[in-house]
């Protein structure tokens, strides 16, 4: 099917994701919580947190290789297999080491599903549907971050605390598995052409000097350290204030609900500032506001906060999904968004390790301070990425004489 035209796929993939996103948001506190029972400090917690993303590390520009020159669809329920069986092990493993291992897995299969799902909106999206499409799409996931940390928050307490993570896991290799209900015909393998002629293989480097694509990649690393840094370190900084995991998983469904809301806003917004404008006057009040979680205030505030925030970094993922695809060869697109999805896990691997270690020598709360100097980049960052298709094809195409494996996206 061409790009445009019926979008049901579009609906079946935000309801797979969904499911598949609240596992992962289910059981990322839900490990924190189980590594603290286990006797695990915040450093510990950091490093389980890390190895999450530390496997896939090595997998994404392989994947997004094959994905560009193939299908996407097959790795949507290998995605869903290893998310499954991680959560799943993950509540059945007795030593930290193990629970990292499995963690690992999750992460693993969380990479899989999303570059297969991301290359599929890429696919059959219009130029002048992707911001739309990328904002549908990532709904399913502010979806699942509404559900996952309530159901685990509701699941995870009382004085047996290992056992009722460990339960939250085993309920969230459950809830993935029901995404495999939302896959049948997700993608039409007759729209699955050959590659383009005389496309080849376009270098990573060719692809990381395309102007936006590393602007794409930094606000998308920014955006999901500090959501991943929330949702694994406040259940930790609960701990600290005496606030009740029911409690934490309600403010982390507050900041998910808030993401949601601005998705769902998100066409008008781009047509009242564009782009680049609207990424930079997200991300710096998120920077501001992500700095004050780390201070002492009451938990109508700190709810407040998380709200504000919520609703800040609901803009950032979407269209860094875009300006990495409008910015990159159209040859080069699944690959494009596979380095991306490569900076989001380098950050999921620094960003908890370094937030681990700050919490250590300077405080749990710490770690938001360094979220918000990172968010503060990034809106400097968005001004001088890509506004619209015609204008990173302009670029592409202005710098083809010196790069001939660069082409206008808009060929596609």
């Amino acid at each position: 099917m061409a790009p445009g035209g019926n979008r049901g796929w579009l609906l079946r993939l935000v309801i797979a994701f969904g499911c598949a996103q609240g596992a992962v948001s289910m059981a990322r506190p839900a490990v924190s919580y189980r590594a603290l029972a286990l006797g695990a400090d915040e450093r510990a917690v950091g490093v389980i947190a890390g190895v999450y993303a530390l496997l896939p590390l090595l997998a994404a520009v392989p994947l997004g290789r094959r994905t560009d020159h193939g299908r996407c669809a097959p790795l949507l329920p290998a995605g869903v297999v290893l998310i499954a069986g991680g959560c799943a092990l993950s509540g059945l493993a007795g030593s930290l080491g193990t629970m990292a291992l499995w963690s690992g897995v999750m992460g693993l299969g969380h990479l899989c599903f999303v570059i297969g799902a991301q290359s599929l909106v890429a696919r059959r999206s219009a130029p002048h549907e992707q911001d739309r499409n990328f904002g549908h799409f990532t709904i399913g996931a502010s979806l699942g971050q509404l559900v996952g940390p309530v159901a685990a928050g509701a699941l995870i307490g009382g004085p047996d605390m290992a056992h009722s993570s460990a339960l939250a896991l085993i309920t969230a290799g459950v809830g993935a598995a029901v995404a495999f209900s939302s896959l049948w015909r997700i993608e039409d393998p007759a729209a699955v052409g050959p590659p383009s002629p005389g496309g080849g293989r376009v270098p990573v480097a060719g692809i990381l000097r395309a102007r936006g694509v590393p602007a794409g990649i930094l606000i998308s690393l920014s955006v999901l350290s500090a959501t991943d840094i929330l949702t694994a370190y406040l259940p930790v900084v609960g701990e600290h204030r005496g606030i009740a995991p029911s409690l934490i998983g309600v403010l982390l469904s507050l900041r998910a609900g808030a993401t949601i809301a601005c998705r769902l806003v998100l066409t008008p917004l781009l047509r009242l500032l564009g782009r680049p404008a609207l990424l930079a006057v997200t991300c710096l009040p998120a920077a501001l506001l992500c700095a004050g979680v780390a201070l002492p205030v009451p938990v109508w505030a700190l709810g407040t906060m998380l709200t504000l925030l919520g609703f800040c970094l609901g803009v950032g993922q979407p269209l860094s999904m875009t300006t990495v695809v409008q910015a990159a060869p159209a040859e080069a697109r699944s690959t494009a968004l596979a380095l991306r999805l490569t900076g989001n896990r380098l950050g999921q691997v620094a960003a908890p390790a370094a937030a681990g270690l700050v919490a250590g020598l300077a405080g749990v709360a710490a770690p938001f301070v360094m979220l918000g100097a990172l968010l503060l980049v990034s809106s400097g960052v968005a001004l001088r990425s890509p506004g619209s298709p015609g204008e990173a094809a302009g670029r592409v195409t202005g710098e083809g004489r010196r790069r001939p494996g660069l082409r206008r996206t808009s060929d596609i």
